[in-house]
């Protein structure tokens, strides 16, 4: 009993990365237990997820992204996992607050 089409839903979802390596992570990170298709372009950093809703929802994905070191539109990376990521995949981090204050204490 597969899935019909109908149990699926397609979302766009921004992901921040830079390079292949990036691309192998976000999408190893996404494709868990009702995901079908987990596919991030590196150009456009749209994120491409098909998905069971009956199994995990866009938020549980995008949270499993952000796990994996990657900021998404919703969701802010975790820090250690971005930290742990190979140089080339160290993305310019969107801020929490849009503002130039993530190096000053106050």
């Amino acid at each position: 009993t597969g899935a019909k089409a109908q149990d699926r839903k397609t979302c766009h979802v921004e992901a921040w990365g830079n390079c292949s390596m990036c691309k192998k992570t976000i999408e190893k990170a996404a494709k868990t237990e009702g995901v079908e298709k987990a596919e991030w372009n590196r150009e456009t950093k749209v994120f491409t997820l098909v998905y069971n809703p009956a199994v995990i929802s866009n938020e549980k994905a995008q949270k499993n992204i952000a796990a994996a070191g990657y900021d998404t539109e919703k969701f802010t990376g975790d820090d250690k996992a971005y930290e742990k990521l190979p140089g080339c995949c160290h993305y310019e981090r969107k801020k929490k607050d849009d503002t130039n204050h993530t190096n000053h204490q106050h």
